[in-house]
């Protein structure tokens, strides 16, 4: 199985402005494509912005299937590659979750993944937590999972995709001043102590009250960075390889040497 060539999208857009926003995808598709790219990663909240105005949440979130999801599915079957990218989605019932959506190179879509620990004040007032920590899809002959930012911070949480089976986990973020170290220490550690790859995509620059630090990267199992963006806007490469994976699991024995009944008071 040839290694799947992976593009991380570093950018913010252009905040509250979703046309611009798919312009902008668009363009970075068109890039990717021509690079050898078969997946492209976005940022958290990329469609919309994430620095928004409580008020204005609601009315730029759109349903699963909604005229956004068409058009990246129409960006995905354009340039023959799968895109996950980030959303406000807003639910039947009205309740609005931070979610990411997986668009496969046919344009339908794959796996849709809500964020499951809302962080700071802004997310809690803003959206609704989502219950389901394992969405994975198949990509590829790769088992992908999906994580939105502040949930890979959560030990637990990667663990479960771990043994679930999850081989590339993509992980939109807006990850900000001055946490820059889980870009550039957990996420890595993650990778190794988890065996798997783990793409983690940033927003860049100042928006609203928040400065976005960028450093988006694409982490192997072995523990290595296989590309590392700097703190502008970017778009980066690496291959997600299924021999080094298959490689790292065979020589790594974290995860045949767990004892699972010494764990339980965690749960």
């Amino acid at each position: 199985m040839p290694p799947l060539r992976t593009a991380l999208l570093q950018s913010s857009g252009r905040l509250g402005d979703t046309a611009e926003n798919l312009k902008q995808l668009d363009e970075a598709a068109a890039r990717a494509a021509q690079g050898g790219a078969g997946l492209l990663v976005t940022s958290e909240m990329f469609l919309t912005g994430y620095a928004l105005d409580l008020q204005d949440v609601p009315g730029l979130a759109e349903a699963a299937d909604g005229p956004s999801a068409v058009a990246v599915g129409e960006i995905a079957r354009r340039y023959g590659l799968a895109v996950l990218y980030g959303y406000p989605e807003l639910a039947a019932d009205g309740a609005v979750f931070n979610a990411a959506q997986l668009i496969g190179p046919d344009g339908t879509t794959l796996a849709n993944y809500r964020k499951t620990h809302l962080f700071g004040g802004f997310e809690r007032d803003a959206f609704t937590p989502g219950d389901t920590p394992v969405v994975q899809a198949d990509l590829n002959g790769l088992r992908v999972g999906i994580m939105i930012c502040y949930d890979v911070e959560f030990p637990e949480n990667v663990r479960a995709h771990a043994l679930a089976g999850t081989d590339l986990l993509l992980v939109p973020t807006a990850q900000m001043h001055p946490f820059q170290f889980v870009a550039e220490q957990l996420v890595p550690v993650r990778a190794f102590e988890n065996q798997m790859y783990i793409a983690y995509v940033n927003r860049t620059g100042p928006e609203g009250e928040f400065e976005f630090v960028g450093l988006s990267c694409l982490a192997s199992p072995d523990g290595v960075t296989r590309t590392r963006a700097g703190r502008g806007e970017e778009l980066a490469f690496a291959e997600v390889d299924p021999e080094l994976l298959a490689a790292s699991r065979e020589t790594n024995p974290y995860l045949r040497d767990r004892r699972p009944g010494l764990y339980a008071s965690l749960a």
